[in-house]
């Protein structure tokens, strides 16, 4: 009689410190020595709604880092900025900015066509034949959304104009070209294709299972509805299923089951997390369904956000723990930090040691303060 052997469970601690492993951010001494190109593809690129949390998510996680290594990497093409998991957008190396977007397609830019499409602000326009004349329009030179909305209603003067450019964007595979991203420089966005960014046309589309395994390896071990949070894609079960003779299986504080790469860190449960000062927006705290791995009070997410608008977070022994404001007026940073809860006098040390590291790090010519706000 086949006997079946029931999957092991995983504690939230312990899936916290295997995501923090993952996500580069739980080794102190020595930080994590990898290139940043290393980590941009490590982590399936990094949020980038808006310039700087690209650079910040580096500075917390790789040993002196530099802000003008990912930006040299962006003014040399080996990265870029395009929209990709959730319709959002993400800094990514070269190679998943081309091999990425057709599978993220339908998990969000198809979805927000629809969506345009359902409101009516593109009724009689032919999308196939606008991806065409757009397509045209951003390879001759890159445009703005304004630029590319304007000579879109040449052809269809009686569409909204808005549906026009965001269709523009969702049909086609578009890059934001420097020098918007570059640190410490200002541009509007412009766009133009990935193809022609690169100079290359794209290679084989990254498939549904190539996902699976890259998300496991920068977030496992996670569920499939996890993967799916994470990605914007819907019925992903048959790729994990497709794929569960190759992973391990566990299960979670609350039955929910888990796969995981065989080989991937697990480190143990009470394995020291440092502190760490997070961007707005960073995927650590996005792409899971069940975030408690991250979130001891349920309650701190909401005090993360103001309207649409993401804070920049820290981690204190591995979780959520608060928000925190960087200022720089006349060459002096300072960097504010507002606890959920009073921190001890150990965890106040080491927090502020961590804020001269990131003030250092990203504002590195100016006069550092840290200062703590425990009334917010």
């Amino acid at each position: 009689m086949a006997t079946t052997t029931t999957p092991p469970v995983l504690s939230d601690r312990a899936l916290n410190r295997a995501t923090l492993a993952r996500q580069l951010l739980l080794r102190s001494a020595p930080r994590t020595e990898v290139s940043v190109e290393g980590a941009v593809r490590q982590l399936v690129g990094l949020q980038a709604q808006n310039v700087k949390p690209p650079y910040v998510a580096l500075a917390a996680r790789l040993a002196a880092f530099d802000p003008e290594e990912l930006s040299s990497l962006m003014a040399e093409r080996t990265v870029a900025r395009m929209v990709t998991m959730r319709s959002t957008i993400h800094t990514h190396t070269a190679d998943d900015c081309l091999a990425l977007r057709p599978l993220f397609q339908s998990g969000g830019p198809d979805r927000e066509l629809r969506i345009f499409q359902a409101r009516g602000g593109l009724d009689g326009v032919d999308v196939e034949r606008l991806a065409t004349i757009a397509r045209e329009l951003v390879e001759e030179e890159p445009r703005t959304m304004k630029e590319l909305r304007e000579a879109l209603l040449v052809h269809w003067p009686h569409a909204d104009p808005a549906s026009l450019s965001v269709a523009a964007r969702c049909a086609l595979p578009l890059v934001q070209v420097t020098p918007r991203g570059l640190w410490g420089r200002s541009g509007r966005v412009r766009l133009t294709t990935v193809e022609r960014w690169f100079g290359r046309a794209a290679g084989p589309a990254a498939t549904a299972d190539d996902a699976v395994l890259r998300y496991l390896a920068a977030f496992g071990p996670a569920s499939v509805k996890d993967m799916q949070t994470w990605s914007g894609l819907t019925r992903m079960r048959d790729a994990f299923l497709r794929l569960r003779p190759r992973l391990l299986v566990f299960r979670d504080e609350r039955g929910t089951e888990l796969f995981d790469l065989p080989d991937a860190p697990r480190p143990a449960e009470d394995v020291p997390a440092p502190p760490r000062f997070l961007p707005e927006y960073d995927n650590l705290l996005l792409s899971h369904a069940d975030r408690r791995r991250v979130l001891l009070d349920p309650a701190h997410a909401a005090r993360t956000w103001q309207g649409n608008q993401s804070f920049p977070v820290f981690l204190l022994d591995g979780f959520l723990a608060g928000t925190w404001r960087l200022t720089e007026e006349q060459r002096a940073a300072t960097l504010t930090v507002h606890p959920f809860r009073t921190p001890t006098a150990a965890q106040r040390a080491e927090l502020a040691a961590e804020a001269e590291r990131t003030l250092t790090a990203l504002a590195p010519t100016a006069s550092h303060d840290v200062r703590f706000d425990e009334g917010s």
